[in-house]
């Protein structure tokens, strides 16, 4: 176990000088930062790994230059105990265990967070430190797509792509606590249980299924919702199968990902650019259809929104609603292993790197 008093040791981050594949991902070492007046220092338990981490590595994700730029450390989640706060924070003792996000930076065994964005692991909780590094992430994501972009109503017919994954899990899990009817989409024929398991009504599993017709199956009259963070891959489709007053909603493009070595593949990923569908507004409007996007890192100045969807979660928690979702374990050593089995397409739920214990 690692003493808070020894704060004079090393820090270890993984650091991305510049982008390229898993060999970018490098272990350096560093002096343990002093958190500023509205601060805290934590000493990092766990790490979430999140599919736009790999897009940071590959140079391909846009707020990480407009806010970090290179070198840069990824990571948007994460778990330990404070070590230290600023002059401003006096709620928080040392020990106290803590997760978290931050607008990168958490593949480090210890950072300084501003208060607004460290939480409390409750007493008590079913949840191991691993699962709450995993938590905040995919779950504001899924919040925020379903609950301040959307007004939600009970019996609403919900699509959710990736719906074995960590945002798509939570999404199902989210969608089931508002009483809307669930149908989730997963790739493999080992994906199908998970998607049951957080709460799919429904599960179409592409290995076997014709996506769109089996859609049409299930709802022919269209999902008032589509959740898709695949991309140009079915992003057209997933408009199509809108029914009147439908909303699109995507939050990423995994799909143009290349899938080879973990180099980005540039003619690939021109082809996928043009493969994204125009949408013209008075179209959209004669339609009666929606697109809604977003990326969370954008709003970190919106503290009132973190807040909100923080209460509500941390609520459904306590009152068992929200189970945690499954969890594949790396070493921070291994960081290139967790970004080669995230893009193989093949994970259930989140990954998460371990630090020293």
């Amino acid at each position: 176990m690692r003493r808070f008093n020894q704060i004079h040791l090393p820090v270890k981050k993984i650091v991305i000088e510049r982008p390229g594949g898993y060999q970018r991902l490098q272990i350096k070492e560093f002096t343990t930062p002093t958190p500023q007046n509205h601060e805290v220092l934590i000493d990092v338990s766990a790490a979430g790994v999140n599919f736009a981490d790999v897009f940071i590595r590959l140079g391909l994700y846009k707020s990480a230059k407009a806010f970090v730029g290179w070198p840069i450390t990824p990571g948007f989640d994460f778990s330990g105990k404070v070590i230290r706060c600023g002059r401003d924070v006096s709620d928080l003792v040392e020990g106290t265990p803590v997760f978290g996000v931050t607008r990168f930076g958490a593949y480090s065994s210890r950072l300084c967070v501003p208060r607004a964005q460290v939480f409390l692991i409750p007493e008590g909780s079913k949840f191991d430190a691993d699962q709450w590094a995993a938590f905040p992430t995919v779950f504001l994501t899924a919040y925020h797509g379903l609950f301040q972009n959307i007004r939600i109503r009970p019996a609403m017919k919900i699509l959710v792509h990736s719906a074995a994954g960590g945002v798509g899990g939570a999404l199902l899990q989210l969608g089931k606590i508002a009483d809307c009817h669930m149908v989730g989409v997963v790739g493999a024929g080992h994906k199908v249980a998970a998607a049951f398991e957080y709460g799919a009504d429904v599960v179409i599993d592409k290995s076997k299924d014709n996506l769109w017709v089996k859609a049409e199956e299930i709802c022919p009259h269209g999902f008032d919702v589509v959740f898709d963070g695949n991309g140009p891959a079915t992003l057209k489709q997933s408009y199509r199968h809108l029914a009147a007053s439908g909303k699109l909603v995507t939050y990423g493009f995994h799909s143009m990902l290349s899938k080879r070595g973990g180099f980005a593949n540039y003619p690939k990923l021109a082809y996928e650019y043009f493969r994204i569908p125009k949408w013209n507004p008075l179209n959209m409007t004669n339609e009666n259809k929606s697109l809604i996007a977003f990326n969370l890192s954008y709003l970190f100045d919106r503290m009132d929104l973190l807040k909100e969807a923080m209460q509500d979660l941390m609520q459904w928690v306590s009152e068992g609603k929200i189970r945690p979702v499954a969890l594949q374990t790396f070493p921070f050593e291994k960081v290139a292993d967790a970004h080669r089995a995230l893009e193989s397409g093949k994970t259930v739920g989140k990954l998460v790197l371990k630090f020293g214990e």
